[in-house]
């Protein structure tokens, strides 16, 4: 296994396409947690993210004592969606490629193999996280300097927390892709079906369960992106800017969050593994 780990990492790095989409959400991030807020602060013109707000409340959500609230806000969704993505490219290419058989013949098990891309993914979801922290706090620090605030970090219980969180949440959604992957054998269907699900049906079913048909909440309070919203909630007091935040929602206690998103994870590998075993490679 480890030998197909390191494998996997070496061709992780050579592939573009993971650098676009860690690329992708770097530029969302920037976007959308620090430009688009101080900008409006600047020009002191609201736009639709800070209509409402007061000028130095959002000033204040762009600067280092933000940090975790504006690393975490994006991944139960946009995050979540790229690393779906991720997730689904790094599973189901071998398929396209026709590489499956490649790789067992020169001696590892098909358990083993899959495990070594496993392993990798959750590599590749923590250094995604750690240049979400970092990008963030460069950022943060910049507009800081800039308007002479001094630099007030995050407890480093509150950062250890909050990355420990964004690398479940992101893992839970490469696994997911991943699972999609191996089990559609391909890229191009699990790629839809899976944004399809973080973009349309997850918030569909959540915005039904909360308002118009309230049976459902048992199921939204299963569904991976509610419990990803919601771990997030409970982590950054509902999120600074709270209610313009997509996918981040109080619908389960952290606890809960927790939990569902951890037995999610194993679930998906899991069923990549069964799906993998029992199944012909072409």
């Amino acid at each position: 296994m480890l030998g197909s780990y390191a494998s996997e990492l070496l061709r992780l790095r050579a592939r573009p396409a993971v650098w676009v989409l860690l690329a992708a959400w770097m530029v969302l991030y920037v976007l959308f947690s620090y430009a688009l807020p101080y900008l409006a602060y600047v020009t002191g013109s609201p736009n639709d993210q800070t209509q409402g707000i007061p000028r130095p409340e959002v000033l204040a959500s762009t600067l280092p004592g933000q940090l975790v609230v504006n690393a975490l806000g994006g991944t139960p969704v946009f995050a979540g969606a790229l690393a779906l993505v991720f997730g689904a490219l790094v599973a189901g290419s071998e398929y396209g490629w026709g590489t499956w058989k490649t790789l067992l013949t020169r001696g590892p098990s098909r358990l083993g193999v899959l495990a070594g891309k496993l392993l990798a993914l959750v590599t590749a979801a923590l250094v995604a996280m750690l240049t979400t922290f970092g990008v963030g706090a460069a950022v943060s620090a910049g507009i800081a300097a800039n308007e002479g605030r001094p630099l007030a970090w995050p407890g480093a219980a509150d950062l250890v927390q909050g990355f420990a969180a964004g690398w479940l949440v992101i893992t839970m959604w490469c696994l997911f892709g991943a699972m999609l992957g191996v089990t559609l054998r391909g890229v191009a269907l699990p790629i839809g079906l899976g944004v399809v699900w973080v973009l349309a049906v997850e918030n569909l079913v959540s915005a039904v369960a909360g308002t118009l048909l309230t049976a459902l909440q048992p199921v939204r309070d299963l569904m991976p992106g509610a419990n990803a919203g919601s771990l997030v909630s409970a982590l950054t007091s509902g999120v600074a800017k709270g209610s313009a935040t997509p996918g981040v929602t109080d619908a389960v206690s952290g606890t809960h969050a927790l939990v569902t998103l951890g037995a999610y994870a194993l679930l998906f590998a899991a069923l990549a593994a069964a799906a993998l075993r029992r199944r012909d490679l072409t």
